[in-house]
């Protein structure tokens, strides 16, 4: 919602200015979608060329979470810190070897089907279970568990990073299509020379329009989304980074009250529960 809010500020504080400074917008109307076809598809062409097959469905995937809120609340981090209380909990009172079933087939877990909206995400239940089957095997300690943790969050950084990184490189290329598009216009209007100077002026500005459309579309569109798109990966992170921290603590010896609390520490202050709010929702719970 607020990137389309966004670009309706940008066009119309753009082209509004422009048509209050006397500027005919019939020009821009009428080389409009020549200009746009040649720039978008140099630009689509490029990007396909440039990207495996995985990082261009990770960007259509990102891009359709952009026009998206963020599924990351204080509620949800409350359900996340919750549900990490109880199975820590079960574990410290009926030992490891109790939660054996509820890591390995955590859909039919009476301990993760109580928390739907953590339980139910894929991503972050199988990086709960994977973990915890760890702890329960025990041929790991803490330092070993969280170097492997550390690799596959640096891993799964990178990867999700690579959508964000090529729509950022799409932003760098889309000026330079509209310049490519300006120069095709220019050598039309060249091959116009004859013309009478009124009709060899439109054409110049109708040139000149392509050059306008990339620099706009590259810092207006394509370069905001690649900064939203990392953002909402960051927040992505933060969670696994939220869980890791959580796990850690209790293989360190910390109660699950207080292995939560470090856990709770991690979250940014716009999702973080504070204690008392935490420490009521799980007793609720």
């Amino acid at each position: 919602m607020f990137v389309i809010v966004g670009w309706l500020v940008a066009i119309g504080c753009i082209f509004g200015v422009y048509i209050v400074h006397g500027g005919n917008i019939g020009v821009i109307l009428k080389a409009l979608p020549f200009e746009m076809i040649t720039i978008f598809g140099g630009a689509l062409g490029a990007f396909v060329a440039n990207n495996q097959p995985k990082v261009l469905k990770a960007t259509a995937k990102g891009l359709g979470a952009c026009f998206k809120g963020s599924k990351y609340s204080k509620a949800r981090a409350m359900e996340l810190l919750a549900l990490l209380y109880d199975i820590l909990q079960k574990a410290r009172k009926e030992g490891l070897m109790s939660i054996e079933k509820d890591v390995e087939d955590p859909h039919s877990s009476a301990i993760f089907q109580k928390y739907p909206v953590v339980g139910n995400d894929h991503h972050a239940v199988e990086f709960i279970t994977d973990y915890l089957r760890m702890m329960v095997s025990g041929n790991l300690n803490a330092h070993e568990i969280e170097s492997l943790m550390d690799t596959e969050l640096e891993t799964h950084h990178h990867e999700a990073h690579s959508a964000a990184a090529a729509i950022a490189r799409l932003a760098g290329a889309l000026p330079a299509f509209g310049i490519v598009a300006a120069v095709l216009g220019v050598v039309n209007t060249m091959g116009s020379v004859g013309q009478p100077p009124a009709i060899l002026g439109g054409m110049i500005g109708s040139a000149l329009v392509g050059t306008f459309l990339g620099i706009l579309l590259a810092y207006g569109f394509a370069e905001p989304l690649a900064g939203l798109l990392e953002q909402k990966i960051d927040e992505d992170g933060k969670e696994l980074q939220c869980i890791k921290t959580t796990l850690l603590a209790s293989m360190q010896g910390y109660a699950p009250q207080v292995a939560i609390e470090f856990g709770r520490k991690v979250l940014y202050s716009t999702e973080r529960p504070s204690f008392s709010e935490l420490e009521a929702h799980v007793k609720k719970k």
